[in-house]
């Protein structure tokens, strides 16, 4: 599952579809630069600039894992 802009994507086809609509709508760069922890999440925290609104944009990453595998994702600002 994963949770962006409000909108919530269940399913590997539609998660790939996430991906490639996202992909093809803006182009940008992310550069990592912090690490945590929090609520059983592990939390990226990205710089983001590119040619979408409100660039550039620090966003969190959440991720819940099972096992090695991603489980959800939850991008927020």
């Amino acid at each position: 599952m994963v949770v962006d802009e409000g909108n919530t994507y269940s399913g590997r086809e539609a998660i790939r579809q996430w991906v490639a609509n996202a992909s093809t709508k803006y182009t940008y760069t992310a550069e990592p630069f912090a690490l945590a922890e929090d609520a059983g999440r592990i939390v990226v925290t990205s710089h983001l600039v590119g040619n979408f609104p409100g660039s550039p944009v620090d966003l969190r990453y959440l991720f819940v894992l099972n096992g090695d595998k991603i489980a959800e994702l939850e991008i927020v600002a």
